[in-house]
């Protein structure tokens, strides 16, 4: 018994170092890297009471047919900002994602409204915000944790340029955010494309358009300064496969085929080939809401070389308090008004993030 108890006590001699350098290796790690999240969400319809907009605006006003009041706002505005609060970015210093790209808002007032509210409050998240054609009245914008994200430049794109056949095509413009984040220079472009109104091929023309306008841009920043990084983001109304984003963008499926300087990769691509959308219906998904971004990011963790933001993954955040749980929208996004009926949910859109990690000094 004493010749087990001692050979027993000899291993334990031998395992505790071991385990001691897998805890300091942990412990290195964790202090080697800090994570910082960039998430995109289409709040879906986030109007305010007054109608300002004649016949496009009457359907969230008190005497529309949604019966749009007080109420319903405060609510739709909580449950956002709930949303926001939960997406938690571990081995951040932030509380949460420090860059948040939003879309379907109907001017910077209901913005104003959302960082206010007592879950997100205290992250004192900015805004940039830009007023569109859109006939709907719907923008997008741009919220940013001033902490750990500092804007040096905004500019705005509009589609028509593109569209040399439709000089009077009226859809949200581009937003275009030129900062500093984590002490590195990153440009973030906001989108929310031309719908599938009237079919998804005869309306394909406009998704294409909007995403030639992306390619250029992106070009153009890269001109400028070819030494930064840039972040594509927004409710594309594609998904990756198609040729907006494949063709007209041109970003990549695989990290492999994206070598040429500028290259685009789109990390969404095999995530919908598993089956995991940000909308969808009776078994069919989409995956809309995407976050694409230049080859700037792609390296190594033990790169040496410049520039240490690095991609590390890339997720829908389909939580669970997100999904409807009954009915034919089971799984599916709970949103705000479904069939005429207010819910009292979320967005029709779930939400997406990618992670960057980068070394600490």
């Amino acid at each position: 018994m004493m010749k087990k108890l001692l050979l027993l006590a000899l291993a334990w001699m031998a395992i505790l170092p071991m385990l001691a350098q897998d805890q300091e290796e942990q412990q290195q790690l964790e202090r080697r890297y800090t994570m910082y999240g960039v998430m995109f969400y289409n709040l879906e319809n986030l109007f305010d009471t007054i109608n300002n907009n004649g016949v496009y605006d009457k359907e969230f006003s008190p005497e529309g047919a949604r019966q749009w009041n007080g109420t319903k706002y405060w609510q739709k505005q909580h449950n956002m900002a709930y949303a926001i609060s939960q997406m938690e970015v571990k081995g951040s210093p932030a509380e949460g994602p420090v860059i948040i790209g939003v879309s379907e808002l109907e001017n910077i007032t209901v913005l104003q409204d959302l960082v206010r509210q007592p879950e997100i409050k205290d992250r004192r998240y900015q805004i940039v915000h830009h007023d569109g054609p859109d006939r709907r009245g719907v923008d997008v914008g741009l919220l940013y944790n001033p902490r750990f994200f500092k804007v040096l430049n905004v500019t705005n794109q509009r589609i028509n340029k593109y569209l040399p056949d439709y000089p009077d095509f009226r859809s949200r413009d581009q937003l275009c955010v030129t900062g500093m984040l984590a002490g590195e220079k990153v440009s973030v472009i906001v989108n929310h494309w031309p719908s599938r109104l009237g079919g998804e091929e005869q309306s394909s023309y406009l998704r294409e358009a909007a995403g030639r306008m992306a390619r250029e841009t992106i070009d153009s920043l890269l001109r400028d300064d070819p030494n930064q990084g840039i972040i594509f983001m927004g409710d594309l109304n594609d998904d990756p496969q198609n040729r907006s984003c494949s063709e007209a963008l041109g970003a990549k499926k695989e990290i492999k085929d994206c070598i040429e300087p500028g290259s685009c990769f789109n990390p969404w691509w095999n995530i919908l080939n598993k089956g995991i959308g940000t909308l969808g219906y009776k078994g069919n998904w989409n995956l809309f809401d995407q976050i694409i971004f230049t080859n700037y990011f792609l390296r190594n963790y033990d790169s040496k070389d410049k520039p240490t933001l690095t991609f590390a993954r890339a997720e829908v955040l389909n939580r669970k308090f997100l999904r409807g749980d009954e009915g034919d929208r089971q799984g599916y996004p709970l949103r705000t008004f479904s069939a005429g009926i207010f819910m009292n949910g979320y967005s029709d859109h779930f939400p997406t993030m990618i992670y960057l990690v980068k070394e600490v000094k």
